[in-house]
């Protein structure tokens, strides 16, 4: 048996009697994403990231229900891969990063729906503006690096009306429709190494 998998097995072994012990992972940013989609005049859609974000997770069972989640995104750090548009984005027409430099994520429940999926519920900050919001969740599973590092990966999805968050700026063009959509579709996904 590697030692790896004795790595694994030990950590799975622990997990399944966590009780009242808490086990601490905090996000791998290399192997880890925060993306965003958005309607252009109704016809397309245009996709964007933030590049700098931290998340951690609070474990208190073996299955992962009831943990706890927190995390903040650095806001001037979207970008859509235009250097216009994303200075327009910065600005105070949208996320106004000098105002507001962050968005911020914290769970209020972690809840376990079937084998492998969660519903996450919590508070989200977008622009000075808290609102509540529901993560659909999928846990990937665990494994052990080359390095010993126990891994948990965890895709999560959600979809907010951003004029709900003051994200209001919009033009209308020549057939009605809106320039940019009011719905931003949010998916998450986050690779989680155990602290030691």
């Amino acid at each position: 048996m590697s030692n790896n998998t004795e790595i694994l097995e030990q950590s799975v072994a622990q997990q399944s009697s966590v009780g009242s012990k808490t086990v601490t992972w905090k996000t791998d940013p290399a192997h880890s994403n925060v993306q965003f989609s958005i309607r252009h005049m109704v016809i397309a859609e245009v996709t964007g990231k933030f590049k700098e974000f931290d998340a951690a997770l609070i474990q208190h069972s073996g299955d992962f229900s009831g943990s706890e989640i927190s995390a903040t995104i650095k806001a001037a750090s979207i970008t859509t891969e235009n250097a216009d548009r994303d200075k327009h984005l910065a600005s105070p027409d949208f996320f106004d990063v000098e105002q507001y430099p962050e968005l911020s994520f914290v769970s209020r429940s972690f809840d376990k729906v079937d084998n492998d999926r969660y519903v996450v519920k919590g508070d989200l900050t977008i622009h000075g503006v808290t609102k509540p919001v529901e993560i659909r969740t999928i846990f990937f599973g665990q494994a052990v690096d080359p390095w010993g590092n126990l891994r948990a990966g965890f895709k999560g999805t959600t979809s907010i009306n951003r004029f709900d968050f003051g994200l209001q700026w919009n033009q209308t063009i020549e057939t009605g429709g809106l320039l940019v959509g009011k719905t931003a579709d949010i998916t998450l996904n986050l690779e989680f190494i155990r602290q030691k």
